[in-house]
């Protein structure tokens, strides 16, 4: 029987950092950084990763939508609802995720949020 192992996140952010000091514009390796990063809690690193993944793509509602979860880990909430907006304005709508995000905690009894909540909701 094959023995199945687990993704070391340590081993993946060393591979991918050298490859992104290589080539820092890489879109693809800067969006797994910002994720990579976040998952371990080292927050703020995935912050940075996650701003310049907006700058080199910023009509990406995908991009915005993980910086307004990075922002909100952060505890800046202003930024975070401004990210999120732009998000949703962008076309991001995945509605039960923005919903259940453990990332967006601190905004889930924002009245900002629940308008973009309502926003997203089907109608009927």
């Amino acid at each position: 029987m094959a023995k199945t192992t687990k993704a070391d996140p340590q081993f993946e952010i060393e591979f991918f950092e050298a490859v992104y000091r290589r080539c820092p514009d890489y879109v693809e390796v800067v969006g797994l950084l910002g994720g990579l990063y976040t998952k371990v809690g080292r927050i703020a690193d995935g912050l940075k990763m996650d701003r310049k993944l907006v700058r080199l793509e910023p009509d990406n509602p995908t991009a915005h939508y993980n910086l307004a979860c990075s922002l909100a880990l952060c505890k800046k909430r202003p930024d975070a609802l401004r990210s999120l907006r732009q998000a949703v304005s962008l076309g991001y709508d995945d509605l039960d995720w923005m919903q259940q995000d453990p990332d967006l905690e601190l905004l889930k009894n924002d009245p900002e949020f629940l308008q973009l909540l309502r926003q997203l909701k089907p109608q009927s």
